[in-house]
């Protein structure tokens, strides 16, 4: 499982909302700048995130995005399974992947869905706030 920039962007994305959040809507060309990110990048990423309700988005004057939500309401597996599509190590366990014809006789799928879980179960516990409060420990 390799998670790519547009998840490791979107986290930062979030993070920099959330520390900015009192400011109301906020510019994607500023949280570009100050997290040293392609606006344009970030323009392709953001329609995902808006259209599933995660950020809210406003144009014109005063628009950009800001959070639909308190930082300790996402989860960074929420954030990444939007963005990656989904955390599966291997393909048989992809969300629309068509059954596999050795599920049955495959000696490592147990493993690998083990492992998928755990995946899943560590990044559900991790909240947007948790990440925000280790950057103020560091």
């Amino acid at each position: 499982m390799l998670v790519s920039t547009r998840g490791r962007y979107a986290l930062r994305v979030f993070i920099d909302l959330a520390e900015h959040g009192s400011d109301g809507y906020i510019p994607m060309k500023d949280v570009a700048a100050r997290q040293g990110l392609s606006l344009k990048y970030l323009e392709r990423i953001l329609p995902v995130l808006s259209k599933n309700k995660l950020i809210e988005g406003m144009q014109g004057k005063g628009g950009g995005y800001k959070l639909s939500r308190d930082a300790k309401d996402y989860t960074v597996g929420e954030i990444l399974r939007l963005t990656e599509g989904n955390l599966a190590p291997v393909s048989c366990l992809e969300c629309d992947a068509k059954p596999c014809e050795r599920a049955d006789t495959c000696l490592t799928l147990p493993m690998w869905k083990e492992f998928h879980a755990l995946v899943n179960d560590y990044f559900d516990k991790i909240t947007l706030d948790d990440l925000m409060k280790k950057k103020q420990n560091i």
